[in-house]
């Protein structure tokens, strides 16, 4: 059998604070580089055997990739990095602390920022320093590709042509392929493998650093999925990452 494991970033130090991270550039926390530990021993403890990876340009992937692949003691496996699996960018609100903001506009505005499928927050203005035209790590994407802000189904355009050119027809010549990214991006790979409909999406939460499994057979069809890990304990995760911009009066189921 074929495995993709999908691997959502530690967590970072913005998720730490609990601010809208999109494409800004942070480090993972004390907290982020002790789960990728934990993934990458759990993953070899499970027998998982690499033959390559993927994974975003910024550095809190990146880093719980090089974690993940140093406790497997499979450094040496080929890795590509691609913009294509940046977490989606959210426009005005990245570095804004999720639950202010829901007080500010309220829990179910800022639910629909963060979970609906077709709505996106304001644009960066094109001098605004976090506009992505400015960073020099994209400066060979054209600019009409490069985002301003991103809904989820935007971000999907942007991910699933790279999963279904690169990614999964690395299966042909790699038994296993691990793909570590963020939490939008990875939603959005999930979402079309497994056809979440748009509305149910929103109350799909990704834990920070727990192996996801996609199991393909041999003419690479999705086969099944499944957490490597204690059940209970990653409900409990999934319903943090779910209460994380929880407003002043209490949850909202964002």
């Amino acid at each position: 059998m074929k495995k993709i494991v999908l691997l959502r970033h530690g967590e970072s130090v913005w998720n730490k604070e609990n601010r809208f991270t999109g494409w800004t550039d942070v480090d993972l926390s004390e907290k982020g580089v002790a789960e990728a530990v934990k993934a990458g021993e759990t993953l070899r403890k499970e027998g998982f055997h690499f033959g390559c990876a993927y994974t975003s340009y910024l550095k809190r992937a990146v880093k719980t990739l090089d974690v993940v692949l140093d406790k497997m003691d499979r450094d040496w496996i080929p890795v590509t990095k691609t913009w294509r699996l940046n977490e989606k960018h959210y426009g005005t609100l990245q570095g804004l602390n999720k639950r202010e903001t829901a007080e500010k506009y309220g829990d179910e505005q800022v639910h629909i920022w963060r979970r609906s499928y077709d709505v996106a927050p304001a644009p960066l203005a094109e001098d605004d320093p976090r506009n992505p035209r400015l960073d020099s790590r994209y400066a060979g994407i054209p600019d009409a590709e490069l985002p301003r802000t991103e809904s989820l189904r935007d971000t999907v355009a942007r991910t699933m042509p790279y999963w279904e050119c690169e990614i999964l027809p690395a299966l042909a010549r790699y038994d296993q392929v691990l793909v570590v990214a963020h939490g939008n991006s990875l939603r959005g790979i999930i979402k079309s493998l497994k056809g979440i409909s748009d509305e149910a999406i929103s109350e799909f939460n990704l834990p920070t650093a727990v192996p996801y499994v996609f199991e393909f057979d041999e003419g690479l069809g999705y086969v099944k999925d499944y957490f490597l890990g204690d059940p209970a304990e990653i409900a409990k995760l999934m319903e943090a990452v779910a209460n994380q911009a929880q407003g002043a009066k209490g949850p909202a189921g964002v």
